[in-house]
């Protein structure tokens, strides 16, 4: 991203106006006469290349014209014309951490023609157009892993740590095998994302047993499975190893920590959505796994850093930042936000336990045994059968009634977990939806028990009166950070621009419908970038479901006569199909 900010002689301006996003940036201008730099907070417009080599400035000063001259020629393929002696210091002036020094020109230039060459050579392997910041970000995991052996991505939830990852992995694909650890849940989703994007990569969706790995071979697992069969993949020499969620690491004693320590691996990438300054003295658990050599003292790390902040070291903390910028990169939406949609989509896929696989096609058999008649009993006995087992993958205790451990037992509710304790860390306000006014109580009471936050409930049996207070209670600065809807009953004539984090816990047959309650929170007065995330149960109806959203060929509302009427029209083999669950997937 680019920067304009202004300059009058004396101090600093208003930023170019007409231009990008405006954000305030620490950076690096005069503070005395005699021409000394210090670290101030500038107003700023934030610009992507194309649109910056594009604009027209009034009086645009060196460094914007020094800039276009590189830019342009860097977005021809072209890397020669302007050296960074041309740069004057306004053009390259980023402090470091802990503001002791800047970004040199020749530093600057070669980000920006390294970003431009790598978004050139993945264009042919990585199916996915990746925005300048995914571009760098793809570059600096490079960079990072040949220079310490590792990095930590922490970007903020939403900027695609995913896609980056793939574009690293790309990278290293005939390096040898390559490893993905993530939550259970997530499994079958970085399969799916790495079919998508890398078809030239090999999947292997690995649950224990024989493993056959070798060059464009990427396996992926879960944390359970990493800390039970954990010695099996110590045999293999990986080329990368990649632990995504990476905070089921923190605590360096537990048996899953120590078994991802003994992961040989040429490279290890660690992904998480919280920031760094969080939880010191977990930390360390992060930075030793990517790079011992640089972070190999917890004694020495607490001593240096965590002690000192905790008791209000300013210049602490300002070392630490310093320390672990080399090895961390921690974006948020704000810093790349002239590069972002105004709503980001972000469909992830859930894999089933095994309770939950059972259940559904015990439930499934049955209804097939009891058959679906025909006439109106057919729609009701349809009907039914679809509620059912879109509960089950919701959670299998709203079926069989027990409901005294909820956590574990469903692979959406650890998924939407992991999502609300990142942006419980973040500070981040969610709203979360789902079509069931049970799934709803479940999830409140689940969110008290896990997190310790009452989150309110908005539900069609919510009164006129309780349904305004909720409201202005989230939209109120100090509100709640969760809050919990109906999908039907929050459709229309709510504003929620306090969030800019959307969950939808299950799916719904119309998009219409999803979109409408997405836009309690994109609507006017929305400032920031919107993430909606949809929650899918893999190899389930709910994945029937999505991939009619995605051919644009939904069935209008369940609850409507004509939707369930265009079920029930199908013969029973059709039917059955489309509510099995696809075992091979």
């Amino acid at each position: 991203m680019f920067a304009l900010w202004s300059w009058d002689g004396h101090g600093t301006g208003p930023a170019p106006r007409g231009h990008g996003d405006r954000e305030t940036l620490a950076l690096a201008v005069p503070v005395a006469v005699d021409g000394g730099l210090g670290v101030a907070d500038v107003d700023a417009a934030l610009v992507d290349p194309e649109t910056f080599a594009a604009a027209t400035v009034d009086n645009p000063g060196e460094s914007i014209a020094a800039w276009q001259r590189v830019v342009r020629c860097a977005l021809a393929g072209e890397f020669s014309g302007t050296g960074p002696d041309e740069l004057p210091v306004a053009a390259h002036a980023v402090p470091d951490a802990s503001g002791t020094a800047i970004v040199s020109a020749q530093r600057a230039l070669d980000v920006l023609r390294d970003t431009e060459a790598i978004t050139a050579d993945l264009r042919a392997t990585l199916k996915a157009r990746l925005r300048p910041y995914q571009a760098r970000g793809v570059g600096w995991l490079r960079e990072t892993v040949a220079a310490h052996g590792g990095a930590v991505l922490a970007d903020e939830m939403g900027l695609g740590k995913t896609v980056q990852t793939i574009g690293f992995l790309l990278d290293r694909a005939e390096a040898g095998p390559q490893l993905v650890v993530c939550p259970t849940s997530l499994v079958g989703n970085w399969a799916h994302e790495i079919g998508r994007f890398a078809p030239g990569l090999r999947v292997v969706a690995w649950r224990g047993g024989d493993l056959d790995a070798d060059a464009a071979t990427v396996v992926v697992t879960g944390y359970p499975t990493l800390r039970l069969h954990g010695r099996l993949l110590t045999h293999l020499s990986w080329a990368t190893a990649v632990f995504d969620e990476a905070q089921a690491l923190k605590n360096p004693r537990t048996q899953v920590a120590k078994a991802a320590r003994a992961i040989d691996a040429a490279a290890t990438v660690a992904l998480t959505g919280t920031p760094v300054e969080n939880h010191l003295d977990e930390l360390w658990a992060l930075l030793h796994l990517v790079a011992p050599r640089l972070f190999g003292h917890r004694t020495q790390f607490r001593r240096r850093f965590v002690r000192p902040i905790h008791e209000g070291s300013a210049a602490a903390a300002a070392r630490l930042r310093d320390t672990i910028e080399p090895v961390v990169l921690a974006r948020k939406k704000s810093q790349v936000a002239a590069a972002l949609p105004a709503k980001i989509h972000s469909d992830l896929l859930c894999d089933l336990t095994d309770e939950q696989e059972r259940l559904y096609d015990q439930l499934l058999d049955k209804a097939v045994d009891d058959g679906f008649g025909a006439g109106i009993e057919r729609h009701g006995r349809v009907l039914a059968a679809l509620t059912a087992l879109k509960q089950v993958c919701n959670h299998p205790g709203l079926i069989t009634g027990e409901l005294d451990e909820l956590a574990g037992r469903s692979g959406k509710l650890d998924l939407c977990t992991d999502i609300i304790a990142t942006n419980l860390e973040t500070g981040s306000p969610t709203i979360v939806f789902t079509q069931y006014r049970r799934t709803g109580e479940l999830l409140v009471r689940h969110f008290a028990e896990q997190f310790g936050v009452a989150a309110p409930f908005f539900h069609g049996g919510s009164s006129q009166t309780e349904r305004a207070e909720i409201v202005a209670g989230f939209q109120a600065e100090d509100g709640p950070p969760i809050l919990v809807l109906s999908l039907r009953a929050a459709g229309t004539g709510l504003t929620l621009t306090r969030a800019a984090d959307v969950v939808h816990f299950d799916r719904w047959w119309n998009p219409a419908v999803e979109a409408q309650a997405s836009d309690r929170v994109h609507r006017i007065g929305q400032t920031r970038t919107v993430t909606v995330t949809t929650l899918t149960s893999t190899t389930t109806v709910e994945e029937h479901i999505a991939g009619m959203h995605d051919r644009k060929a939904a069935l209008r509302d369940l609850g409507d006569t004509a939707g369930i009427a265009a079920l029930a029209a199908l013969d029973d083999d059709q039917l059955i199909e489309i509510l099995r669950r696809k075992r091979g997937n």
